[in-house]
């Protein structure tokens, strides 16, 4: 399959898919929450499509490998609140697992698409 757009990457179809993931939990979580952890999942769940999409818009490979890290990065940063929000039992234990799983994905995704950038750059 040619790449014409950002949105034929599958790593951003399944961070899309991720951040939806997210977004369902969230609606349960407690309401003193929704300035902490509910606003933090949300936010660094949608910044993986966002920092995918964004690079890939941008005219150097060195900016589309800097957008992909920030999206990397954003990623396991909602990995490790994903497993406080475990830990404090706020959220549905199908829900968590749900997220936490396509997120493992993701970061597959995005370490292989940033070594295949990387190589054909060489």
């Amino acid at each position: 399959m040619k790449i014409e757009s950002y949105r034929d990457l599958v790593a951003w179809r399944k961070a899309i898919e991720m951040t939806v993931a997210i977004y369902r939990p969230t609606v349960e979580f407690p309401k003193e929450e929704i300035y902490g952890l509910t606003a933090q999942l949300r936010r660094a769940s949608v910044s993986v499509p966002s920092n995918i999409a964004e690079g890939y818009g941008r005219t150097s490979t060195g900016e589309y490998l800097q957008f992909l890290g920030m999206a990397r990065g954003s990623n396991l940063e909602l990995q490790t609140q994903l497993v406080i929000a475990r830990r404090l039992n706020i959220a549905t234990l199908n829900g968590i697992e749900e997220a936490e799983n396509l997120s493992i994905e993701v970061n597959k995704m995005l370490v292989s698409l940033l070594n295949k950038i990387r190589a054909s750059a060489k």
